[in-house]
């Protein structure tokens, strides 16, 4: 079972070597889909032996199909430079290489755990974030908007122990950049796609996934910490509906 790794990236010098140390003995290749770094991200790239590749942004779906496209295996480990294998999660990976037959499945999904604040977010709606980043390239497609991309498998998944790391944001105002860029993009996608939003939309849809979660997701358990992730949660949606709905008047 041989896999490819594929990375897409963009002046990640400060994550990309926590990501390749976490993956270089579980996989036989590594592919980085570059957008155009100005920073150390292409020597990281070599020190690692990966297959370093410039490629205009395309946006999110196009660029990780791009990087399908360019993996030499039939599995493939979509894995982004903010995040890495936990040991656990290297182990599953490995005992998978090492199975006979190879497995039958299509994919295989692991839950993504975010590192925030000095801690690991174990409540809320940020976990568990299954997500299906192992698989065949043959039975799998990268689709969706501007802003979340998601893969879409042909045939059975199974799931692994042990979780992805993520290291999300560096600090609060990341998040906040983060959170106007990622909802500007999100309400233009929306408003191509003939959606629109009332003066209220904004309004219910940001208390919506607040109460979503702070209360049926367990974000209390986190105390302030919980309060607060899910409020900037509920900012972030708020300014996309604000945002489409000024597009469409």
């Amino acid at each position: 079972m041989n896999i490819s790794a594929c990375i897409i990236t963009r002046n990640e010098e400060d994550n990309l070597p926590r990501c390749l140390e976490s993956i270089k003995d579980v996989v036989d290749e590594i592919v980085i889909i570059d957008s155009g770094s100005t920073d150390r991200t292409p020597f990281i790239a070599t020190e690692y032996n990966a297959r370093f590749i410039r490629h205009d942004w395309e946006g999110y779906v196009a660029q990780k199909n791009f990087a399908l496209q360019k993996a030499t295996w039939e599995w493939v480990l979509s894995i982004d430079a903010d995040e890495e294998l936990s040991p656990e999660l290297r182990g599953e990976l490995l005992k998978l290489k090492q199975q006979s037959p190879e497995p039958v499945a299509s994919g295989f999904e692991m839950a993504r755990v975010v590192f925030y604040e000095g801690r690991w977010i174990r409540f809320g709606d940020w976990y568990p974030d299954r997500l299906v980043r192992l698989f065949r390239k043959s039975r799998a497609k990268f689709a969706g908007g501007a802003v979340h991309e998601r893969l879409e498998v042909e045939g059975a998944v199974e799931p692994l122990a042990g979780e992805l790391h993520h290291y999300t944001y560096r600090d609060l105002a990341d998040q906040q950049a983060r959170m106007e860029r990622y909802s500007t993009l999100w309400a233009e996608a929306a408003h191509q796609e003939g959606r629109r939003a009332g003066w209220a939309s904004s309004y219910t849809h940001a208390v919506a996934r607040f109460l979503r979660a702070f209360v049926i997701k367990g974000g209390f358990k986190g105390g302030v910490l919980g309060f607060r992730i899910a409020r900037l949660n509920a900012a972030e949606v708020y300014l996309k509906y604000q945002k489409l709905a000024r597009l469409g008047r």
